[in-house]
């Protein structure tokens, strides 16, 4: 679903799911059951990348005599493209790095109309796998600016100049640009189309395809599948499972640091209901969330602290932190289409802090419309950047609805991309949008506490308490560093970066305070 703008920058199986506050031992390897797809399952939801190589900028003056134009001044000139909403820029070498400015223009679609100028971050190389990691050493990973959310748009320009390399060099030479330079013109495709009947609570919200606040509905807008020279969604890389490890559906924490498991269904074969209309891989990410929702189902409703306490198997007599679970759509619910990502599942130990970034991919995009900035994130860290799965564990939107992320299950030890450094045992939440200059609705730092209130609490931890991490190698802390951090860290505490944005930044304390009320602290 996307609306004719231009912006500014900016599932279940029947077994039961118990879960402890502390993380288990490894669980027994054992290969899941293959969980079997409906024959007839429906497509799902249709995306698409255009990846345009850039160009030298011959009518731009070398900044230096001895710099050649291609080293420090390409882009694209002005030209039609098929739909898209979201734009980036990647290159060839993960770790090297674009000391310059990008920026773009964009056509909303059907019309003439081309948006001002628009920056993109190029700083985005703390988004990302830890060095040495399997995801990081794949050789599919590439170098890119954070993704900005243009809105429904059929036509780009785009120019990227270096910078003067100054002190890194100590000359005024300017900085070449990164080998490989391309614009990737993401269109996420249609909404999902929801059950017209799902045997949910009475208390279950919308379903994401049409994502509303209480208190407020967004007027949804009709999309156009991409078409034409575009990737499609079908051309997913092949997942890598060579060094799989399996593990049971049931754990409620995955076994230790490192671990790939295979897609922990549960299911047996002919379980999977027809009206579910899953693919294999969807069951798979679906099924990972095994005792809290249906198998396909779009979210997983709220409990209360009771509730979430019980579920979470704590005794009555003892003292219980755990805050009450929040509504969490699901990946089905914002339409991921599973088939992009590596079928594995990565895990972590354990859960020890939390660090919270914002997209920056900026603000002018409605509630109803976060679906598919979502999707396009999605589909921009897998298809352009070379990742295996989205970067982030959770994200929350300006409305306060809260997404589950990287696929393996919403209460497990998911290892995310998120803080290069600090990937290991920590989650990630990116609140969508951009907040350096713009403060965050209420209702967004209100969800960050509620979910981390929860999610913690699952593994006893005080979101306003302090945890020491041991860096995996940043540009703020060298490998091997023990580092004393915030249980909920925005994540310019473990990188030098400006994320979360500084508006947001401050809003922190106000969320852990928040959180540690809902757990009763």
């Amino acid at each position: 679903m996307r609306a004719l703008l231009a912006t500014s920058i900016g599932v279940t199986c029947a077994t039961a799911l118990t879960l402890p506050l502390a993380a288990p031992a490894p669980a027994a390897p054992a290969q899941p059951p293959a969980a079997q797809a409906p024959e007839a399952a429906p497509a799902e939801p249709a995306g698409s990348t255009q990846s345009l190589r850039l160009r030298p900028l011959t009518g731009a003056a070398p900044r230096s005599a001895e710099s050649p134009h291609s080293d420090t001044a390409q882009g694209l000139l002005r030209r039609d493209a098929h739909r898209f909403s979201l734009v980036g820029v990647v290159w060839d070498d993960a770790d090297a790095e674009l000391h310059g400015t990008v920026q773009v223009r964009t056509r909303t679609t059907g019309t003439s109309r081309w948006s001002g100028w628009q920056s993109l971050e190029t700083h985005n190389t703390d988004h990302a796998a830890d060095a040495g990691s399997a995801e990081r050493e794949s050789g599919t990973v590439r170098g890119s600016t954070a993704p900005l959310w243009v809105g429904d748009s059929d036509g780009v320009e785009v120019r990227v100049r270096s910078e003067d390399a100054g002190p890194r060099s100590g000359t005024a030479d300017t900085e070449p640009l990164p080998a490989g330079l391309k614009v990737e013109l993401v269109d996420p495709g249609d909404d999902p189309e929801q059950p017209g009947a799902e045997a949910t609570p009475s208390t279950a919200t919308p379903a994401t395809g049409t994502v509303t606040p209480a208190s407020a509905a967004a007027t949804p807008s009709t999309a156009t599948p991409a078409t034409g020279t575009a990737t499609p969604a079908s051309a997913a890389a092949t997942p890598s499972t060579g060094t799989a490890t399996p593990s049971t559906a049931a754990s409620a924490v995955a076994p230790s640091a490192g671990t790939v498991a295979t897609p922990a269904t549960a299911a047996r074969p002919g379980s999977l209901p027809g009206a579910a209309g899953l693919t294999t891989a969807a069951a798979e990410s679906s099924a990972a969330n095994a005792g809290l929702a249906p198998l396909g189902a779009t979210e997983i409703t709220a409990l209360s602290k009771a509730e979430s306490q019980e579920q979470a198997g704590v005794a009555a007599s003892a003292k219980p932190f755990v805050g009450p679970r929040p509504r969490i759509v699901t990946r089905k619910g914002w339409g991921a289409d599973e088939s992009l990502r590596e079928r594995t599942f990565a895990y972590t130990s354990t859960v020890k802090a939390a660090f919270i970034h914002h997209s920056a991919t900026g603000n002018n995009y409605t509630c109803s419309q976060a679906p598919s900035v979502l999707r396009s994130i999605y589909r921009y860290h897998v298809k352009s950047s070379g990742w295996r799965d989205i970067g982030y564990n959770f994200a929350v939107d300006k409305c306060g609805n809260i997404y589950e992320g990287r696929a393996g299950g919403v209460t497990k030890a998911v290892l995310g991309a998120h803080t290069l450094g600090f990937n290991t045992n920590t989650m990630g939440i990116a609140v969508l949008g951009t907040y350096s200059s713009k403060n965050p609705p209420a209702a967004a730092v209100t969800a960050v506490a509620k979910l981390t209130a929860w999610k913690l609490g699952l593994f006893g931890r005080n979101p306003k308490g302090k945890v020491t991490l041991v860096s995996g190698g940043s540009g703020k802390y060298k490998k091997g560093a023990k580092v004393k951090l915030n249980v909920i860290s925005g994540h310019r505490d473990g990188f030098a970066t400006e994320c979360p944005g500084i508006r947001l930044y401050k809003k922190l304390g106000t969320a852990r305070t928040s959180s540690a009320k809902l757990q009763g602290r």
